[in-house]
């Protein structure tokens, strides 16, 4: 894949995914945690946070990854 093709692909694939990942972390933690304390929807949106950067930067390492195969 060519690599200018492949960083186009997976900028839109970290648009759509962190759009998708931060509302539907916003609708969980609002439908599931209206009546737990403050203490617990912190550490739930402070988690759910941090957690997206995992798989945003299994995307990122995709885009940067050499088209070049070894022979």
């Amino acid at each position: 894949m060519v690599p200018s093709f492949r960083k186009f692909i997976g900028m839109v694939l970290l648009v759509v995914f962190v759009v998708v990942y931060a509302l539907t972390a916003m609708v969980i933690g609002d439908l599931t945690l209206q009546q737990s304390s403050t203490l617990v929807r912190f550490t739930y949106f402070a988690i759910a946070g941090l957690l997206w950067v995992i798989p945003a930067g299994a995307i990122i390492w995709w885009m940067e990854k050499s088209g070049k195969r070894r022979s």
